[in-house]
């Protein structure tokens, strides 16, 4: 199992259907679980996905949506019988908190975990860790939405043939590693940087600033598309993107590999998204997602 995937759980829009379950993904990031906008269901998709709450460290919902958040009060509730051990934080946007409130509080259960609340209410940084910055965007949507960015720390990468002409092996390697310089040699002379990998999960929205910003340099992009180009003016109407638009933004930002999702009922050919995605220009790996599919994190280049 990759060190750094996304269980795609549902992929849905308003409506599921008989092969499409509502929204939920996890990301996986080494030992920690990210579960972003568990719709109506995610809870039996987990199972299904092999996913236990156990792996959930933290909780982003984009908009209080049902069809993004009406999973919540079902996840919350498990969490709490099954007893994780670790606190969860949940974050989501500032204005919608009498509807986590609601959601988290839908029926009676015994609270045993810590659950801590994070609310969105800008543009910014809401933690940072040792292997990520997890960051916000406004979205344009009829509600308040945010989409997320995950960045992680850039490091440096050794070369081998540089160590060797300085003579420098070994333990020595570590010590240079941790003192930035050894003998007069600086860390930089026998390393180059090695860029943090750049993970963004965009949900329901119009194009906008945040699209662009969360976008920028991902190794991994998660965006919604939920109309085909001809149905562009639906898109705009109700907040939300088109397969071409998605991957123009793409495209535009530099994304690697590209994972399409949030489909409308209304179409029956997921082959139609890709296709209108490489017409628009997008030549990077590409992913029409479908409910259960695992996706890894592209390996560093």
């Amino acid at each position: 199992m990759s060190a750094r995937e996304l269980v795609v759980l549902g992929t849905a829009s308003q409506v599921p259907t008989r092969h499409r379950n509502h929204n939920g993904y996890l990301l996986r990031w080494d030992g920690e679980g990210i579960l972003f906008d568990p719709g109506e269901g995610t809870q039996r998709q987990m199972l299904r996905a092999g996913v236990a709450v156990h792996d959930l460290d933290r909780i982003c919902v984009t908009h209080f949506h049902g069809d993004h958040s009406l999973g919540l009060a079902g996840v919350i509730q498990r969490i709490n019988l099954d007893r994780v051990p670790h606190e969860i934080t949940a974050h989501y946007p500032r204005s919608g908190k009498r509807f986590f409130d609601r959601l988290r509080y839908a029926t009676a259960y015994r609270e045993t975990v810590r659950l801590t609340e994070v609310p969105v209410d800008a543009d910014g940084v809401l933690a940072t860790t040792p292997a990520y910055t997890l960051e916000a965007r406004r979205l344009s949507h009829p509600v308040e939405a945010y989409g997320y960015r995950l960045v992680e720390p850039d490091g440096r990468r050794m070369l081998p043939d540089r160590l060797a002409a300085h003579g420098i092996k070994g333990p020595d390697v570590g010590r240079l590693q941790r003192e930035g310089s050894l003998n007069g040699v600086p860390l930089e002379a026998v390393s180059e940087v090695r860029r943090g990998q750049r993970f963004a999960f965009v949900m329901d929205t119009r194009l906008c600033d945040g699209v662009h910003a969360l976008a920028e340099g991902c190794d991994l992009l998660v965006i919604e598309s939920t109309f085909l180009d001809e149905d562009e003016r639906l898109a705009v109407e109700y907040g939300h993107l088109t397969a071409g638009q998605a991957a123009r933004a793409a495209r535009d930002a530099g994304v690697r590999h590209l994972v399409l999702t949030h489909f409308s009922q209304r179409y029956d050919d997921a082959e139609e998204f890709e296709r209108q995605a490489r017409e628009a220009g997008f030549d990077g790996e590409l992913t029409v997602a479908r409910d259960l599919l695992r996706v890894p994190v592209p390996k560093r280049r």
